[in-house]
């Protein structure tokens, strides 16, 4: 009889999981610094890293807990014993929208700033960093917030992006991070500004309200840095005609900058400019087929000699002048191209019969300089390590933003800034133009400012600054060192301390 041997037993299977990803946590790091300003040294303590938002999930009337939906990325400067009470704050940010808060952070407020040059002193690579003594950390906190899909932030494991790609979502977003800030810094009773530069002065003005209606959280002033609160007076688009007109004293600024105005002083052509384009240039354009020749020819010839143009152009454009059209017109004859960002500077145009022009040389003479800077000091000097690149300025996230909110009508924030104003008699708004930005014009963002709904005497609580320079003004050496005494002025009178 063979032997047999006992079957053995088959293994147990393995008991299927699913893994679930770990909650996100803040990753914030700090480190120590000084700062010496007029021989007197200041020491701070600056945290960088990524804040977790987390939302409340309510679903058929149960809750489901709080849930990660985005880590954000931030940078703060606190000033080392400083009484929070008395010791102001502002929260910063860039526009885009799709920028993050690198060119405010870099170029202007932060304790320490990149070397770039300017039009015609320009830093070559590798370029570098130096302390800022007129950094407004002198005389006030600062924290730089870099929106949803800008910097290191981002949406959190299965968040969806387009919760944050627009205005209400991006308002709602950066609001809380102001909130969970001031809340865990104990720093309600602090004078709180917001900074915010060309598309961040309408999230600025629409956070202000925001604020104040959501958590009561109300504001001693905004810095508004090549204003925009109204996307109407710079949007060429058919049937509005008004950028047209309000694009008018930036373009005999630009014009008069490449010597196509002779000895005129600035000031003078500017207020030649204004008057056109407030009186004659609005009227003409309204008239359309009814316009004389008479009038229509001296409409042309006017408009002409104060851009730099043509006759012949501007008479073929129908006395309509596209912006990026202007800056790709203006120099043609010299084969160049003038800055949209900032119309001092310019480049070589490749093909001589192009419509649009095809690089901005005021972004892409400095962005390298920004970019080394940032990336190294982030890491060397602040000690925060991500693998995530950091996007400067995402082009995704500016083609994918929506404006749904404002469907069938102007994407603008006069009514919010009113509202706020009036509800907080107290806001101050310091609004900051460039002569040379052909972003933001500045004739269109005085236009703004006179139709906002509120009485006579509030007017009094808007401050205004005019420089020699573009969008990113404080790129021009004279205006980065003179803004920064305008802005300490405010933020000090204002602070109500």
């Amino acid at each position: 009889m063979a032997d047999s041997t006992p079957e053995e037993a088959p293994e147990p299977k393995a008991a299927e999981t699913t893994e679930i990803p770990a909650e996100p946590t803040d990753d914030i790091v700090t480190t120590q610094h000084t700062l010496t300003v007029k021989r007197k040294k200041l020491a701070y303590t600056a945290k960088a890293g990524r804040i977790v938002l987390r939302k409340e999930v309510v679903k058929d009337g149960k809750s489901e807990g709080v849930k990660a939906k985005a880590e954000v990325f931030i940078t703060s400067y606190t000033l080392d014993d400083a009484d929070p009470g008395s010791r102001p704050v502002t929260f910063a940010f860039n526009g885009g929208p799709g920028s993050s808060s690198i060119w405010l952070h870099m170029g202007l407020l932060g304790p320490r700033r990149v070397l770039s040059g300017d039009v015609d002193d320009l830093v070559p690579p590798p370029y570098g960093l130096a302390d800022n003594p007129e950094t407004l950390l002198v005389h006030s906190d600062l924290v730089f917030i870099d929106p949803v899909s800008t910097g290191y932030s981002r949406a959190s494991e299965g968040g969806e992006t387009k919760d944050f790609h627009g205005f209400k979502g991006d308002i709602e977003s950066v609001g809380e991070i102001i909130r969970l800030w001031v809340s865990r810094h104990q720093r309600w009773l602090s004078p709180k500004f917001l900074a915010g530069e060309s598309y961040g002065t309408l999230r600025a003005a629409g956070l202000a309200a925001h604020l104040q209606d959501r958590h009561g959280l109300y504001l001693n002033g905004l810095l508004l840095i090549s204003s925009v609160l109204d996307l109407g007076t710079l949007r060429f688009t058919e049937g509005n005609d008004l950028p047209y007109s309000l694009y008018v004293p930036t373009y005999a600024a630009i014009a008069h900058y490449h010597g196509l105005h002779g000895e005129r002083p600035l000031d003078d052509v500017l207020a030649d400019a204004e008057d056109f384009a407030a009186k004659d240039l609005p009227w003409a354009l309204s008239r359309g087929a009814r316009l004389s020749t008479q009038d229509r020819t001296e409409a042309v010839a006017t408009l002409a000699s104060l851009t730099g143009l043509a006759e012949s152009y501007v008479d073929r454009v129908n006395l309509r002048i596209e912006h990026v059209r202007f800056f790709t017109e203006l120099l043609r004859d010299r084969g160049l191209t003038v800055g949209r960002m900032d119309g001092r500077f310019t480049t070589w145009e490749p093909d001589g019969g192009r419509e649009h022009m095809s690089d901005d040389p005021s972004i892409s003479r400095v962005v390298g300089a920004y970019a080394a800077s940032f990336n190294h000091y982030v890491r060397a000097e602040l000690g925060y390590e991500n693998d995530l690149p950091y996007e400067l300025i995402s082009e995704d996230t500016f083609k994918a933003w929506s404006y749904a909110d404002f469907e069938g009508r102007s994407v603008s924030v006069v009514d919010s800034l009113s509202a706020a104003m009036r509800a907080n008699p107290h806001l101050k708004v310091h609004v900051a133009f460039g002569h040379y930005d052909g972003a933001t014009a500045y004739y269109a963002a005085e236009h703004v400012l006179a139709h906002l709904q509120i009485p006579e005497e509030l007017h009094e609580n808007i401050d205004t600054a005019y420089y020699p320079a573009g969008h990113m003004m404080y790129v021009h050496e004279p205006t980065r060192v003179q803004q920064s005494k305008d802005l300490a002025k405010f933020v000090k009178k204002a602070s109500n301390r």
